[in-house]
Order: structure tokens, then C-alpha cells, then sequence
């Protein structure tokens, strides 16, 4: 694995002047069981984020939420202080339980997110802080003139957004400039493609989670799992080779709590889609989705 670099994955400038490898790491996975406490395995988690740097990952995701605060003092234990490294956060949501998220989008709330991000991670300025979700129950205008003031004031440099439409997206443009956006976007589930599109072409960043399902796409004999004993890699990073190949704006942050899979991941920067590959796996992961949006409940 000492040949396996994140900078294979090409570079994209968050905001236009902060450098990051593409392929990044999100750190959500580090924590226990429903994104609730510590790590089942605290030393392995600590491996895991040590290991980044040595594979050229200079990109982490994380969020207040994750844990809650878990993470963030996770990667503050393991990382700093982190030299050539992009700590992306997120605030905006509560937690009262595993797999409880609430949105809250208070002004002072959201201010208090930055706040106590800052001094878990030991920093004096986040380099990209993402609204976590918008809340509805607060006018969104309020909520960008708070992340606004924040940004003005210098506790955060760049601002992104997560689970957005582009109607959003322009709506916060006008307090700011959004830098980066982050949806849920893989092979399988694409209800943000026209997010991406818009992204594409205004030299936004896309944070794709959830980047490696391939759904029934990577069963034995399929052509991800062909292509993937072709690399001697796993179907999922064949998935994030074609997720890195989609545009150059993507920004994929596969989160693992192993070393082992970790490494697996990685090796998505040595996977070579052709052409025709990516094209046969896009509309195999159309036609997926497809069916999907069929079963998907309506309203």
C-alpha cells in the first residue's frame, strides 16, 4: 500500500484558493454504533485517522454531530496539529439518541456550533464549515446571515451546504459564497444529479456521501465485480473510481472506522476506468436507480 497516494486522485480548489486532494476521508464512521459515543475500538480508530496523511488524504470531513463531538476530539487526539491537512466540519443538528438527528438552525445556535468546533479541533478558523441541514422551522435567511457574520468575523473561511437543491444553493449565495455542497450521491441513488450538474459549472465542490454503494450492481459476475477482479480491487472502489471519474468536481469521503478498509478504499486512485466502462456502469447505475424511485414512497 506505500504506492497508493491520494493525490492520484487529482487536486480541486475549495473555494478557489484551498488546495485538497480529491479523494478525501469522512470521519462519521469513527464513532460507535448509530453515530452515538466512542468507537468500539478506540486504538484502531486512531490508526485509522494516523493512516491518512501517510496515504496522501490532506481532506476530512466530520461534524459536531458525529458522536456528538466525538469525532472532532478523535481527529484533535490523533492529528494535531495538522500539517497540510483540510479539517472540514458540520453544525446544525442535535442529537438526542443513535440515529436521532433534529436540525437546528438558531442563530446562536449555529454560532455555538463554530464555537465549540473550534476548540475541539484547536483551531482559531475552520477552513470549510458546512450547514448541516437547514432548518425548516427557521428562516433560512437568518440562518445564512448568522454563518455570514461568521465568516466576516473570520471564524470561518469558506461555507458549504449539505442536503440542498439548487434553488437553495442560489438563495444562500446571496450572503455568501458556497464553496462546497453536500449530498448523497453514488453508482446507485442519483436524485442530486442536476446538484452535481450545477456544481460542475459553477466550480462548486460536491461532497458525495455515502459514496460506495453500489447496491445489487456489485453481485458475482456483474461488470463492477469483473472490473474489480481485473484491478484485484473491491467493487467498491471500482464504484469510487467511477464516482472520482464523474467530474472534477467531486470530492468523495468514503468513511471507515478499519485500517484494512481504509486501504481498500485508497486504492480507487489506482483503478483506470476506460471510457467505456464508466459509460456501461453509469447506465447500469441509472437504470437502478430507476427501478428504486419506483419503490420509493411518494409525498
Amino acid at each position: 500500500m506505500s504506492d497508493i497516494n491520494a493525490k492520484a486522485s487529482g487536486q480541486f480548489q475549495i473555494g478557489g484558493d484551498l488546495t485538497v486532494n480529491r479523494l478525501g476521508y469522512g470521519a462519521m464512521r469513527i464513532t460507535g454504533k448509530g453515530i452515538w459515543d466512542e468507537p468500539e475500538d478506540h486504538a484502531e480508530a486512531l490508526r485509522t485517522l494516523k493512516r491518512l496523511p501517510e496515504l496522501g488524504v490532506n481532506f476530512i470531513d466530520t461534524a459536531d454531530s458525529y458522536g456528538p463531538e466525538v469525532s472532532e476530539n478523535l481527529i484533535h487526539e490523533a492529528l494535531y496539529p495538522y500539517k497540510d491537512m483540510v479539517i472540514a466540519t458540520k453544525g446544525g443538528l442535535t442529537r438526542h439518541g443513535p440515529d436521532i438527528w433534529l436540525p437546528l438552525g438558531r442563530p446562536e445556535y449555529l454560532r455555538q456550533c463554530v464555537l465549540m468546533s473550534l476548540r475541539r479541533l484547536a483551531i482559531e478558523r475552520i477552513d470549510l464549515w458546512q450547514l448541516h441541514r437547514i432548518d425548516p422551522k427557521v428562516p433560512r435567511d437568518e440562518q445564512f446571515d448568522a454563518i455570514k457574520q461568521m465568516q466576516q468575523e473570520g471564524l470561518i473561511r469558506h461555507v458549504g451546504l449539505s442536503e440542498v437543491n439548487i434553488e437553495e444553493i442560489q438563495a444562500a449565495q446571496r450572503s455568501f459564497k458556497v464553496a462546497t455542497v453536500q449530498n448523497l450521491y453514488n453508482l446507485v441513488m442519483r436524485q442530486s444529479e442536476d446538484v452535481l450538474d450545477y456544481c460542475a459549472q459553477n466550480t462548486i465542490g460536491f461532497i458525495p456521501w455515502f459514496p460506495l454503494a453500489a447496491g445489487s450492481l456489485a453481485q458475482p459476475g456483474s461488470l463492477l465485480d469483473t472490473i474489480a477482479k481485473k484491478n484485484n480491487a473491491t467493487p467498491s472502489s471500482v464504484a469510487l473510481a467511477w464516482i472520482l471519474k464523474r467530474s472534477p468536481v467531486m470530492l468523495p469521503i468514503p468513511g471507515t472506522s478499519k485500517v484494512k478498509h481504509l486501504e481498500e478504499n485508497m486504492a480507487a486512485v489506482t483503478i483506470s476506468l476506460s471510457d467505456e466502462e464508466f459509460k456501461e456502469l453509469d447506465e447500469q447505475g441509472q437504470r437502478e436507480w430507476l427501478k428504486q424511485k419506483v419503490l420509493l414512497p411518494s409525498g
